[in-house]
């Protein structure tokens, strides 16, 4: 993994903590899991949970018990995953003994097999995996049988192990990376809201809303762009969890997956092989460039909304970054002339959509230093660059000429985790350094992210984007 830019400008600059785990061993020494049985288990997950704390035994990672996890008032302390194998009660849920609803990570073990069907479109297995999760007030599920295990996320990615316990490389490779990188919605004291604030009625506005129409329109029959799934039609055990799960997802109606965006023109300046007050280091074939950082922002597609059915007047919301004093601010305009019955929330992704988007400025910079007959810094201060993230992958001929493709070996984390945004920028910068080994124009970047999906960000509209993408479905608009 690249180390190209410090733990400390991550910090500064995306608000990532510099305490954040990003290798699988630095993974392995922070989790701290504790085991929570329900009072009767099945044999096979008694069997299943010894092989498991075994496993984690051989990695380093100390399992607790419920006792040794717990604070005096009897609750989880912070930090702290619980697995929870089992059926509960609603008395003895996990959910009741933790402080906060983003402290902890909870488990749920079952001793059956994964509700999906290898013939379920992706839509329905993500409605399959949320509705457990509301149901059993869960972050993370895991099915056990006679000749598998199988791990199923918030975000819709489904991984089957075809044993009956729990190897150490499968947990060390993918369980704990999921352990130990909690899905979490933007808080609204982490950025700068303005309600109003997007002007809609500009030539500018209807520019960027066609692109985002058009690409729209090549997506709506793809069952790959995970669309919606309502809060409000999810089996709850009572009201008081619905309440309990909708202050978790920031009052949102519902879960959408993936985003279109459109990063706005940049004003750019060349890199420097030279330190200098503003300037950001960034270790790049064997030494470090010192980059200008300047503000940039993006139009993206709002939380919740459907992609594949946009109205651009209330779909789309603008995210930026202000930097100032070599600090980072994030922000975000809603478009003006909302009804009150609308609510506006930033995506999960909004921190990855400014990493990917801040990685696109510090190339450009870079290059203009470097190579600066390339094509790539002179678009994005002119027109931008476009970024398309579903939770599929493409095949290999689908990826865009010009295009550098990473991430395929990181830790499978979700998104809104603030590794997946630093996985975007470092994986960017290593995108950029093997396209310049290579010799080769950079146009952008293809990074994969195990386990979650792809984004796709460069120089190519978000339609021409969908077109590459979709290409049976690109005489359907």
């Amino acid at each position: 993994m690249s180390n190209s830019i410090s733990p400390g400008s991550l910090h500064d600059l995306l608000g990532i903590p510099l305490d954040t785990p990003m290798s699988i061993d630095e993974m392995c020494g922070r989790l701290r899991p504790v085991l929570y049985p329900a009072p009767a288990l099945s044999l096979r997950l008694e069997q299943f949970c010894s092989a498991l704390v075994a496993a984690m035994q051989s990695l380093g990672i100390a399992v607790l018990s419920a006792d040794e996890a717990s604070g005096g008032d009897g609750r989880f302390t912070p930090g702290t995953v619980i697995l929870a194998p089992g059926y509960f009660s609603d008395d003895l849920l996990a959910i009741n003994r933790v402080t906060t609803l983003y402290n902890n990570i909870i488990v749920g073990i079952y001793d059956e097999p994964a509700p999906l069907t290898t013939q379920s479109l992706p839509q329905e297995r993500l409605d399959a995996i949320v509705g457990r999760l509301a149901r059993d007030m869960v972050h993370i599920l895991i099915f056990v049988t006679d000749c598998s295990w199988t791990i199923c996320t918030m975000n819709g990615g489904v991984v089957t192990f075809h044993s009956p316990y729990p190897l150490k490389e499968d947990v060390r490779n993918t369980l704990v990376p999921k352990l130990t990188a909690q899905v979490v919605p933007p808080r609204a004291e982490e950025l700068d809201i303005e309600h109003g604030a997007l002007m809609t009625g500009t030539p500018e506005f209807d520019a960027v809303a066609e692109d985002f129409m058009q690409c729209s329109a090549l997506w709506r029959e793809n069952a790959a762009l995970l669309t919606h799934t309502s809060t409000s039609g999810l089996d709850y055990r009572s009201p008081f969890y619905q309440r309990i799960v909708a202050r978790y997802l920031d009052q949102r109606s519902g879960m959408s997956y993936g985003f279109f965006a459109s990063q706005r023109p940049v004003a750019l300046q060349p890199a420097s092989l030279f330190a200098g007050e503003g300037l950001l280091a960034v270790h790049l074939l064997g030494r470090d460039i010192y980059v200008p950082v300047p503000q940039i922002s993006v139009m993206t597609t709002r939380s919740g909304c459907r992609k594949n059915h946009l109205e651009p007047k209330s779909d789309l919301v603008e995210i930026g970054l202000r930097i100032r004093q070599g600090k980072g601010r994030a922000w975000l305009k809603t478009p003006e002339g909302l009804s009150a019955e609308m609510v506006v929330k930033p995506s999960f992704d909004t921190l990855t959509i400014l990493a990917h988007a801040l990685g696109n400025a510090l190339i450009a910079s870079i290059l203009m230093m470097l190579k600066p007959e390339s094509v790539f810094p002179g678009h994005l201060a002119r027109f931008g660059a476009s970024m398309t993230h579903w939770h599929d992958y493409p095949d290999t001929w689908q990826l865009p000429e010009g295009y550098s493709l990473h991430g395929e070996n990181n830790p499978p984390v979700a998104c809104s985790t603030p590794q997946s945004a630093a996985y975007s920028l470092l994986g960017k910068i290593a995108a950029l350094e093997a396209a310049l080994d290579q010799g080769v124009e950079y146009l952008g970047d293809v990074h994969v992210e195990p386990n979650h999906g792809t984004n796709i960000v460069g120089t190519l509209s978000l339609t021409e984007t969908a077109r590459l993408l979709n290409p049976s479905l690109s005489g359907a608009c």
